[in-house]
């Protein structure tokens, strides 16, 4: 199962990304492309909750498809929320991961 850790490091690993911390008691990373949040990570959950920038179809999809994976709180329409409780493998989310980098070009 993919780690807070793992997470971070992979979008981190993409050019033009910064992250700031977000939230009442700062429970977010917000992860940004320019001026668009591609990712934001829920610290400390378990299993680790993370919402995406998804492409609208796939996002609709992924919700049919997969119980763990529900329209985002922060991104609403344009992204996805996502319990990573092993609904996903590992080498999907960091698909997802990647594509959220890309839509938020």
């Amino acid at each position: 199962m993919l780690s807070e850790e793992s997470v971070v490091e992979k979008i981190k690993s993409y050019e033009g990304i910064t992250e700031k911390v977000a939230g009442e008691k700062d429970e977010l990373s917000v992860f940004s492309r320019g001026d668009k949040i591609c990712l934001v990570v829920e610290k400390g959950t378990n299993p680790l909750r993370i919402e995406l920038r998804c492409d609208y179809k796939l996002s609709k999809l992924l919700q049919e498809r997969y119980e763990s994976v529900m329209e985002s709180r922060s991104l609403g329409k344009n992204g996805i929320e996502i319990i990573c409780s092993g609904q996903l493998s590992e080498e999907e989310l960091l698909d997802l991961i990647r594509h959220a980098y890309e839509v938020s070009a």
